[in-house]
């Protein structure tokens, strides 16, 4: 199942993607069964667990038993906007998760023994399409990083690494962009991190249940069509469930917490020249049976 939170008409919905369509599940559910019980956002059909799954594959397989298109949209008639555009948390995010990309930033020596967190501001979340602005008066040296995120999907504390897959609703992509000068002027993230527009996400909300295995996925990041990322998730140096359990010691986990697991090497500060981004460029990151998220710097 992949879900989105979409807009048409000017009108915010939430959607399943089947067969090159978008399903309206607001207007389906009222449509089939007479009934309005979905959220109106994904942030909150989240927090409903099972049930909501349960629901959606009713809808699901009602329209494929009717074959009715009443409440299904075209794809490119729809607005893609974030899939949790408003968290109630920062995001969580894991730095140096990808053993290349530490011998890239640094040495070999600098490979973390422990889980290495920051976060990025809710103000940060764009969707996919949007622009990221360049933020020229502030950084020359804005990156990308493509990245798998989690999106936690019940509430939990001190989990244990062999249940913490039971607290994942499903994954999506982040671009974890950062101005590198600020990251080293501030000797800390928050600040390159947090920019506004800093963290473009989707397209879509991919549950659980649809990915064969989150350690075997491959990401690939584009900028104006060349390769810069080609990596794989099976090369994390911590697992999701090892990170789930790390956060979730003294902090509380919830519903629509999002957890971005790390990058691959081929960030644009590890070229040399460095090859940061720059307006007009178009960034596209690709996460295998999750989708495409697409952004380009503002001229």
């Amino acid at each position: 199942m992949k879900f989105v939170s979409a807009t048409i008409h000017n009108e915010s919905f939430i959607g399943l993607l089947y067969e090159n369509k978008v399903i309206d599940l607001h207007k389906a559910e009222k449509d089939i069964f007479e009934i309005t019980s979905f959220p109106e956002t994904l942030f909150e059909c989240v927090a409903l667990g099972d049930k909501f799954i349960q629901d959606v594959q009713q809808i699901v397989d009602k329209i494929k038993e009717d074959g009715s298109e009443g409440y299904l949209y075209p794809l490119q008639d729809i607005k893609i906007n974030a899939p949790i555009t408003k968290p109630t948390k920062n995001i969580y995010c894991v730095g140096k998760n990808y053993q290349e990309h530490v011998i890239e930033m640094g040495s070999v020596e600098d490979i973390p023994k422990h889980v290495m967190l920051f976060s990025k501001a809710p103000t940060t979340i764009i969707g996919h399409d949007e622009e990221i602005d360049p933020h020229l008066h502030i950084t020359n040296e804005l990156d990308y990083e493509g990245e798998l995120a989690v999106v936690i999907g019940k509430k939990g504390k001190r989990i244990r690494e062999e249940d913490a897959m039971d607290y994942v609703f499903g994954y999506t992509i982040v671009n974890d962009v950062t101005a590198r000068n600020l990251q080293a002027q501030h000797k800390q993230f928050l600040l390159g991190k947090s920019l506004d527009t800093s963290c473009p996400m989707g397209p879509y909300l991919v549950h659980k249940s649809t990915i064969k295995n989150p350690y075997q996925l491959s990401i690939k990041t584009k900028v104006n069509d060349e390769i810069r990322q080609n990596g794989n998730t099976k090369d994390m140096i911590f697992s999701i469930e090892h990170i789930i359990s790390t956060i979730s010691q003294g902090t509380t986990l919830e519903p629509g917490d999002i957890i971005a697991t790390g990058t691959p090497s081929g960030v644009g500060k590890g070229f040399n020249p460095p090859k940061f981004l720059t307006p007009g460029d178009i960034v596209e990151i690709e996460i295998e049976e999750i989708g495409i998220l697409k952004n380009k710097i503002m001229v």
